[in-house]
């Protein structure tokens, strides 16, 4: 399958046209879109948002990722294969945090250029063709020269920072594995833990560990970020028992 990651949106015709690609060049592969909300053009919020989504896909699954502020300049364009899955996207950060949480990572520049290629529209013209490739198991080596590394590379640690804000008002954190008595604050609140949302009164501010394992800041029936004017950036501070 190949698995659609981006900050293109519902709004623009951007998606549709990356399907009609792929429907062309893989026919018969299913298209699944993932995120189309990444926050604009933030690879460091969508690296860390990628790392924690892609285990929950089949190994095999193709991730066609691209948030890509740098789109039409000299920046490279990857394939990475990392946890048994793949992704294709630019060499901007958005694929380090996933390739490197993995042991098994490869890395591949696309040397290829097709002969159209919008300056802005690489998504469709150059990873979208490659994607279908890998997809159908026709792994285009000819287009790609093996890397030793990405040329960029976020820290994979932990982000103590908004990372997402769903449509809840919910704010996804870089964080993983907190314990349940560390006390959390952002942006002048302070959150207490519950395991979900129903654990605290209607109303109020709360901190678990969502469905992907990232610590995430909520109110029960309610928008933590219009509550707390919590913002994709904002640090987090947690802290943790002696």
């Amino acid at each position: 399958m190949i698995v659609l990651f981006t900050d293109f949106g519902s709004r623009d015709p951007y998606v549709g046209q990356l399907k009609a690609r792929l429907v062309e060049r893989a026919p018969g592969h299913p298209v699944l879109d993932l995120l189309h909300e990444v926050p604009d053009f933030n690879a460091h919020a969508g690296a860390h948002l990628l790392a924690a989504l892609a285990p929950n896909f089949p190994s095999g699954s193709v991730f066609l990722a691209v948030v890509d502020p740098g789109v039409g300049t000299p920046r490279g364009a990857v394939v990475v294969q990392a946890g048994g899955r793949w992704f294709v996207g630019p060499d901007n950060g958005l694929t380090s945090v996933v390739a490197a949480r993995q042991a098994d990572t490869r890395v591949w520049r696309i040397v290829w250029r097709p002969e159209a290629l919008a300056p802005t529209f690489h998504g469709r013209d150059l990873f979208a063709p490659i994607a279908a490739d890998i997809a159908r198991g026709e792994f285009p080596a000819s287009k790609l020269e093996e890397v030793d590394a990405l040329a960029v590379e976020f820290d994979a640690g932990d982000l103590a920072r908004v990372v997402y804000i769903d449509h809840y008002g919910n704010a996804w954190t870089g964080l993983r594995s907190v314990p349940s008595d560390a006390r959390v604050s952002a942006a002048g609140g302070v959150f207490r833990h519950g395991a979900s949302f129903g654990d605290v009164a209607k109303g109020e501010g709360l901190w678990l560990m969502n469905s992907v394992g990232l610590l995430e800041l909520a109110v029960n029936r309610g928008s933590a970020a219009a509550v707390y004017g919590l913002e994709v950036g904002d640090p987090v501070r947690v802290q943790r028992p002696n």
